[in-house]
């Protein structure tokens, strides 16, 4: 039993050691592409017109991140069956899982939460707009109507 679980073991570490590449190149990107990205993003534009060019612009990029996070997910899941191992030689690679499973999760809640508030920050700026605009209408049409009451008045 002692040989199958040692068997079992290191057959986890070749594992481990394929994906590991896939992780790397996903830390990767993260560090040095994504958290960059997002950080641009931190303070939105007070213009309407700037702030929708600068969601669409997300959301090429929500794209690219959006697979990349997607990528590392199933990676994570190959790597599932660590949590069943539980011995010294194994727990170095379960630190390394565990390093960036919690680089993933944040990286992804912080894309969510950008995503989340340009679409809100958007929305909020086009229903302030169409206020505004009704606004100008309705003091347009109350200046017109007076107008034309103090002329009947007048005359």
């Amino acid at each position: 039993m002692l040989s199958n679980k040692r068997i079992q073991e290191l057959e986890l570490v070749m594992e481990f050691e394929k994906v590991e590449e896939c992780f790397k190149e996903v830390s990767s990107w993260i560090e040095n592409v994504g958290r960059k990205r997002l950080k641009e993003n931190v303070n939105l534009d007070d213009s309407l017109e700037i702030l929708v060019q600068t969601q669409k612009q997300f959301k090429e990029f929500d794209l690219v991140a959006s697979e990349h996070c997607r990528r590392g997910q199933e990676a994570l899941k190959k790597m599932d069956r660590w949590e069943d191992f539980s011995s010294v030689d194994v727990h170095s690679y379960r630190v390394k899982l565990q390093t960036y499973r919690d680089q993933l999760e944040e990286f992804c809640t912080q894309l969510d939460e950008t995503r989340h508030r340009i679409c809100e920050t958007v929305r909020l700026y086009e229903f302030f707009d169409k206020v505004r605009q009704g606004t100008c209408c309705t003091e347009e049409s109350v200046k017109k109507t007076c107008l034309d009451s103090a002329q009947s008045w007048v005359v």
